[in-house]
Parts: structure tokens; sequence; C-alpha cells
């Protein structure tokens, strides 16, 4: 089979380099999906794919024909790369013959409220201000395991599309609710729902596991270097720690939001 694409100044391979940049991704308004599992997750939860390069000499297994065909029902275009091609347009060391380019969707916090309604104890995280995208692609992936409600991006530093975001998270960005919002403003809106602010620092007298967190709660954790601005300090309704028995005073901010979410599933499964 002959590939569509084999120039490497082919325009639509130019559009993908430039989608690595946040500017241009802010400008377009769209974004680069990569891999398979990222792509089917996307796919399962019908977020729109303008088109898909392929590379099948790259693929890893068995069930990326079936993928495809369920985007191309879908109106994706399907556009097939020569291995060279391909690699220019990857993000990753290690590609797997798939880059997608897709439009962002954004939700806010009123869209937010409607949508978990129903719910009478969510359980968010918001996230303050993290500089690392695979940070932020690992809370991700830890609040679709537990089942949050909801991750609120607060004053960003990361863009929440960016490819490693996407990568790390493994594709859950497509499953978990994300909002961008600024800080007051989503204090506001907590406050205004009552849903109890718990904020994790070393200088809190109760352990994590010794409070309540069944109630509507929003977990906020804050910086990879500085943690949680005084902000969110002052309007905390719960402060805990985790216990630090080692010589470092505090855990990574992906892992220590893992932690307190797991937490908040063990108490909540107890609870039904």
């Amino acid at each position: 089979m002959t590939a569509d694409i084999t120039s490497l100044n082919n325009p639509g391979v130019k559009e993908v380099v430039h989608l690595w940049d946040k500017r241009e991704r802010d400008k377009t308004g769209k974004f680069i999906i990569e891999g398979y599992r990222e792509l089917l997750r996307a796919t399962d939860a019908n977020r729109p794919i303008e088109r898909v390069f392929v590379c099948r000499e790259l693929f890893l297994g068995s069930n990326e024909d079936a993928l495809l065909s369920r985007l191309r029902s879908k109106g994706t275009q399907i556009l097939t790369c020569t291995e060279p091609v391909f690699r220019k347009i990857s993000y990753r060391d290690r590609p797997d013959g798939l880059v997608a380019v897709a439009p962002q969707q954004h939700i806010d916090l009123t869209t937010l409220q409607e949508q978990f309604k129903a719910n009478k104890s969510p359980l968010l995280v918001v996230a303050e201000a993290i500089e690392k995208p695979g940070n932020l692609g690992t809370i991700l992936r830890s609040s679709d395991a537990v089942g949050v409600d909801a991750l609120i991006v607060c004053d960003r530093c990361t863009d929440i599309h960016n490819p490693n975001v996407v990568r790390a998270s493994v594709g859950t960005l497509f499953t978990v609710p994300v909002v961008e919002a600024k800080g007051l403003e989503t204090l506001q809106w907590l406050k205004q729902n009552k849903i109890a602010i718990l904020a994790a620092t070393p200088s809190a007298k109760e352990e994590y596991t010794a409070v309540d967190m069944t109630q509507p709660v929003a977990i906020v954790v804050g910086t990879e270097q500085l943690g949680l601005s005084e902000q969110w300090m002052q309007q905390a309704d719960i402060q805990v720690r985790i216990p630090m028995c080692g010589v470092a005073d505090s855990l990574n901010v992906a892992m220590a939001t893992t932690l307190l979410l797991y937490e908040a599933l063990r108490q909540r499964r107890v609870r039904k």
C-alpha cells in the first residue's frame, strides 16, 4: 500500500510539529493525541478526532485496525505515513504508529456543577500551579483510578493539552472532567457549594487517615517546590499531614495526591 504522506514538508506534517508548541495549541484550539491507549480512551469518551496519522510499521499490537475503523466511521480522516515522516511528527522516543489531531474541549465551574448535581458527596482534586506535565498527568491517572468527580487546575503553569500530560495520564485526560480556573474563583465556588477544602501540610496536627473524607471534599495540592499558597492554606477547612519518618520532609506532589485520594476511597467504601 502506498503511503498518503511521504514528504517531510507536507502541510499536515508541519501542522503536527507546530502543535508541539503551546502557543500554537492556544492559537488553533487543537492538540496532539499520540499512542494507542490514549487515542482509544479519547474515542471511548466520544472526543472528536479530526485526523489520525498512521505508520503500520510501528504498530505494537493487533488492535489498531479496529480502532481506526471506529474512527473512520465517525468521519475521522486517516492518513498513512512513511516511517521517516511519522518519526518527525512523533513526540516520543518509541512511537507506536498513531498520532491524532483533535480540537480542545473546555468546561467551566458552572458546567461542572451541573454534572454532579445529583452527587451529594463529591470528591474533587484541586491542583494549584503544578509545573511538571508528568505530575499533572499522574494526578489525572490517580483521579481516574479513584473515580473523582473532577480535577480543577488552578492558576496553571502546565497546559493540560501538553503532549506529556496526555502521555503521563495514559489517556485519563479524557475520562476525568478537567476545569481550568483562577484560584480565587475556585475558592469562592467551593465555599458556595459547601465543599470542604482539605490541604496537606507538614505542620498539621492531624494525620490524613484521621479526618473525615466522606463529606463533600476537595483535596488541594500545590506547586512542586513551594506547596500550597497562603491563600489556600488560610482558607482550608481541614489540614492534614502525611507521616514522614526519614530525612525528606515531603512527598512528590503526585504521590501525595494519590495517597490522599486512596484514603478518601477507603473511607467511602467503608461507609457504604
